[in-house]
């Protein structure tokens, strides 16, 4: 495997929060998709997981060299758990393609989170 980019992120957790107290679900379903808010929701620092997600979808487009707009949406991504407890990105619509045409088969995401900031990296690989 090649590595195709790398991209880091980091967040102050109290941001997501005052998105979250004043734009509320409209945010949420904005950014993080159905199964993200669920997760995060059922946790008991919510925020802290909402952030940690963030940074690893701003983390990805930087990886991908894209950023967040035309070829690389918020709902495009997607940060799930393997069974292990893993975390991992799943892409899908407009940067699914994206990564179709450039040979990405895998993107590595770690994400960490501490009292008042979120981090994540990320790491774009591709077979080519």
């Amino acid at each position: 495997m090649k590595v195709f980019g790398i991209g880091i992120d980091v967040i102050e957790i109290e941001r997501v929060e005052k998105a979250i107290e004043t734009f509320g679900d409209r945010f949420l379903a904005r950014i993080f998709t159905v199964d993200e808010r669920d997760y995060c929701l059922r946790q008991n620092r919510p925020a802290v997981h909402f952030a940690a997600r963030w940074s690893a979808k701003e983390a990805t487009s930087k990886a991908l060299g894209t950023g967040i707009g035309e070829l690389l949406s918020w709902g495009d991504m997607e940060v799930v758990r393997r069974q292990s407890g893993e975390p991992e990105m799943v892409l899908s619509g407009d940067g699914l393609e994206f990564c179709s045409q450039h040979g990405i088969d895998q993107i590595k995401v770690s994400l960490t989170h501490a009292k008042h900031y979120a981090a994540a990296n990320a790491v774009a690989l591709t077979t080519s």
